[in-house]
């Protein structure tokens, strides 16, 4: 269960493939989330693959 001001869910995290292309920043700045946060998503992807978009317990 996602937390409830959790700015991305499972889905949200999945879209955010585009940084493979576009700089974090400017896709951080499109969807409303820190850069900071957007790189934790990308470097869990990167490692854990599909698994890594999943919220931790």
């Amino acid at each position: 269960m996602t937390h409830a001001n959790a700015p991305l869910t499972i889905q949200g995290r999945r879209r955010l493939e585009r940084c493979r292309t576009r700089p974090i920043t400017h896709v951080a700045a499109e969807t409303g989330v820190s850069r900071a946060c957007l790189s934790k998503w990308k470097s869990r992807y990167d490692q854990y693959g599909e698994a890594g978009l999943q919220d931790r317990l």
